[in-house]
């Protein structure tokens, strides 16, 4: 398992094809225009951006646990929740590093790069009948 079909590239790939694997590249600048100027401090934003991607992916695999048991099976299901939960608590422990020292711009681009990888590679898998 290399993918577990994240919704940030799966639902866009649906819609438009093979071009939505940019979208999180896009949204990646999108959200992260500082990074441009060379700021060196992470943005409030980006704290309240993990917190609320933190309570969603908690939400999501409630909300879709059964259907993962059910359609994927529960190795698959358990292991895809375990991956998430080292990527966010990493993502956390990070944040809070940063938090605590002088800012830069390399830890800045870091963190930023690294929440947007997971968000394309491995947030909000799709726990499901496949279509």
């Amino acid at each position: 398992m290399t993918c577990p079909l994240p919704i940030l590239t799966v639902i866009p790939g649906f819609i438009c094809g093979p071009p939505a694997v940019i979208l999180p590249t896009l949204l990646f600048f999108a959200w992260s225009p500082g990074l441009f100027r060379g700021d060196a401090k992470v943005p409030w934003r980006s704290y309240v951006l993990l917190a609320v991607l933190t309570a969603l992916s908690g939400m999501w695999f409630v909300g879709g646990w059964k259907l993962g048991l059910q359609y994927q099976d529960a190795r698959y299901t358990r292991l895809v929740c375990a991956v998430n939960c080292v990527w966010v608590a990493s993502l956390w422990a990070m944040f809070i590093y940063n938090w605590r020292r002088a800012p830069s711009f390399r830890a800045n681009l870091l963190l930023h790069w690294i929440m947007f990888a997971w968000l394309s590679w491995y947030a909000f898998p799709y726990l499901g009948e496949l279509p």
